[in-house]
C-alpha cells in the first residue's frame, strides 16, 4: 500500500507547490518547463523506455504532438485553478476528468453502459456543478465583475483538459507504442515546446522558478511512477488502485486545502465532494 500512499502524496504535493508559486514569486511557465526536464530525466533513469520506438513506422505523431501541447497548457490552467479556486476543488475537478473519456465512449462510439456507469456519470456531473459554483462573497465585500466567474472557468478547463489528455493516452494505448515510451516522448515534446515558447518571447530567466520547477517535476514524476508501481503490486486488483488513488487525492487535497491553507469549505463544496466520491465508487473498473 505504500506505493499508493506515495503516489497520492506526490499528487497533492504538486498542487501545494502550485499554490505556493505566487507567494514565492515563482514564474509558473518557467517552473512547468523545468518540470519536464526533471520528469524526462527520471523517466529515462528509472523507467528505462525503449528509445528505438522513436523511429518505428506508424508512430502516432499527431496524438503525440497534441499531448505535447496539451500537457503543459493544462498544467498552467491547473496552476491558476489552484491559486484561484483552491486545492480542494482543483484536485477534485482533475480526478473527475475520468468522466470525459466515458462520455466520449457512450456518445461518440456507442459503447454499452450499465446503471452503475450511468449513475457515476450523473454523480460526477453534479459534483462538477457544485464544485464550480462561485462561492458567496463575504458580507460587505464587493466582488469584481471580471473575476467573478474566473474560478469556475478554470475548474471547467481542468476537468475538460485532463479528460482530453486521458482520451489521447487511450489512443496511444491502441498503437504499438508502449506507455513508458509514449511518456518520455510527450515529456520531451512538452519541455521543448515550453522552452521554445519562452525563448521566442525572450523571457528573462528566473533561477528560483527553474529550481522550483525541478522540484515540481520530482513530485510530478513521483505521482506517475508510484502509481505504476502500485498497479504492479496489485496486478489482479486494479479497482483497488483506481479507487484508492482517486479518493485518496480528493480526501488529502481537502485536508490540505482546509487545514494548511485555510480554504473556505462551503456547503456546496461539501456536496460536490460527496458526489465526486460517489462517482468514483460507481465507476470502479
Amino acid at each position: 500500500m505504500w506505493f499508493l500512499v506515495f503516489s497520492i502524496t506526490c499528487s497533492v504535493s504538486v498542487s501545494i507547490l502550485l499554490k505556493l508559486a505566487r507567494r514565492y514569486s515563482i514564474h509558473v511557465s518557467q517552473a512547468i518547463a523545468a518540470n519536464y526536464v526533471m520528469a524526462s530525466a527520471l523517466t529515462l533513469l528509472l523507467l528505462q523506455p525503449r528509445l528505438d520506438n522513436l523511429w518505428q513506422p506508424g508512430l502516432p505523431l499527431v496524438v503525440l504532438l497534441l499531448l505535447g501541447l496539451l500537457l503543459p497548457s493544462i498544467f498552467i490552467v491547473m496552476a491558476y485553478a489552484v491559486q484561484q479556486a483552491g486545492i480542494v476543488r482543483s484536485d477534485a475537478a482533475q480526478r473527475l476528468s475520468l468522466l470525459i473519456p466515458l462520455l466520449a465512449a457512450f456518445l461518440l462510439f456507442n459503447e454499452p453502459y450499465d446503471h452503475y456507469k450511468l449513475g457515476g456519470i450523473v454523480c460526477g456531473l453534479l459534483a462538477i456543478g457544485f464544485l464550480s459554483l462561485h462561492k458567496d462573497a463575504a458580507p460587505g465585500h464587493i466582488t469584481k465583475p471580471q473575476s467573478k466567474h474566473k474560478p469556475m472557468i478554470l475548474l471547467f478547463g481542468v476537468w475538460v483538459g485532463y479528460g482530453l489528455i486521458d482520451i489521447l493516452f487511450k489512443q496511444l494505448a491502441q498503437s504499438d507504442l508502449s506507455f513508458i515510451s509514449s511518456l518520455i516522448i510527450t515529456f520531451m515534446l512538452a519541455g521543448l515546446l515550453m522552452f521554445g515558447g519562452l525563448a521566442y518571447r525572450r523571457t528573462a530567466w528566473h533561477l528560483p522558478s527553474l529550481f522550483g520547477g525541478l522540484v515540481l517535476g520530482l513530485f510530478n514524476f513521483g505521482n506517475i511512477y508510484f502509481y505504476i508501481r502500485a498497479h504492479q503490486q496489485f496486478p489482479h486488483n486494479p479497482a483497488l488502485v483506481f479507487a484508492a488513488m482517486n479518493i485518496g487525492v480528493i480526501v488529502l487535497g481537502t485536508v490540505t486545502g482546509v487545514g494548511l491553507f485555510k480554504e473556505r469549505a462551503t456547503g456546496r463544496t461539501g456536496i460536490g465532494l460527496f458526489f465526486a466520491l460517489a462517482a468514483i465508487l460507481l465507476l470502479l473498473p
